[in-house]
């Protein structure tokens, strides 16, 4: 018998709200220029969210007992929660630090930098990981906005730094 679980509940939501949006972008406006529908980009992203939704549902499905009940040793004092939930204070923390410094360093910097960090804070900081999160920042940010900027032709922010150039 499968038995219903906190991921099997969260999946089934994430499933409607993907049906939800995939129906609303048929309201959104077609142009009379261009050749690519403004609807389907947003439509291929659901789409990808739609499958990796399903794939969650089908693990969960499988899986074994919710999480918990097996989850006993959660902190019970306020320095144990903070300690607990640690990472996700420093993600939310170095987000909106990567959202303040964006006027002032611009997209590229910026991207380069938050991703450096997050990686380092959450991976850990040997000079093994500190090179390779200091390449995958820059290759996956940098790439990112060169496709933007050169191949695209999106104008992005370029902070007071790379103003002149």
């Amino acid at each position: 018998m499968v038995r219903i679980n906190r991921d099997v509940v969260v999946a089934v939501v994430l499933l409607l709200i993907c049906g939800i949006f995939f129906w609303a972008s048929f309201d959104i406006r077609q142009p009379d220029y261009g050749s690519l529908k403004p609807s389907t980009w947003p439509r291929a992203i659901l789409a990808v969210l739609a499958l990796l939704s399903l794939i969650y549902l089908a693990q969960s499905l499988k899986g074994g007992e919710d999480q918990a009940e097996i989850d006993d040793d959660k902190p019970r004092d306020v320095r144990g929660w903070f300690s607990y939930w640690r990472n996700i204070f420093w993600c939310f923390a170095l987000f909106f630090a990567y959202l303040a410094s964006i006027p002032m360093l611009g997209m590229l910097i910026s991207g380069v930098l938050f991703v450096f960090l997050l990686l380092s804070v959450l991976g850990g900081w040997t000079w093994r990981n500190v090179i390779l999160h200091a390449g995958v920042a820059l290759l996956t940010v940098g790439g990112m906005w060169s496709l933007f900027t050169f191949g695209l032709g999106v104008l992005l922010p370029p902070g007071e730094i790379l103003t002149p150039f």
